[in-house]
């Protein structure tokens, strides 16, 4: 099955912060639209590596050791097994996610944010 899709069509059918939506799907991978505001929580994901994809706004990554800044049309790969705090400032921002199908939300750990369900767009 052929897949088209406007970006800018799917984010406008949500508005939740940190509830990713499954846009798309490859090779065993989705293609995952998420608006961000605020911070996540510190996870890992132990076996699967992640593709953060800014669109909008500036976005930070916190490592133990650094803050990576990211701006619209930055990528960034998050190695398996690295520990990392997903954050913006005061703005909105739009990120595309690229990860294994099996990818938990916030890895091994149980928060209020962590979002077991992933719906569609």
């Amino acid at each position: 099955m052929i897949q088209l899709f406007n970006l800018k069509e799917k984010f406008a059918q949500f508005h939740e912060h940190w509830t990713p939506k499954i846009a798309g799907e490859l090779n065993g991978q989705y293609v995952k639209l998420v608006k961000a505001q605020g911070e996540l929580i510190w996870h890992s994901h132990e076996d699967e590596d992640e593709l953060f994809w800014i669109l909008k706004g500036t976005f930070y990554m916190d490592f133990r050791d650094r803050t990576v800044t990211l701006n619209p049309g930055d990528i960034l790969i998050v190695p398996k097994g690295v520990e990392h705090l997903p954050r913006t400032g005061e703005e909105e921002v739009w990120l595309v996610l690229f990860e294994p199908k099996a990818t938990k939300h916030t890895g091994e750990i149980e928060h209020e944010r962590t979002v077991k369900m992933q719906d569609w767009v």
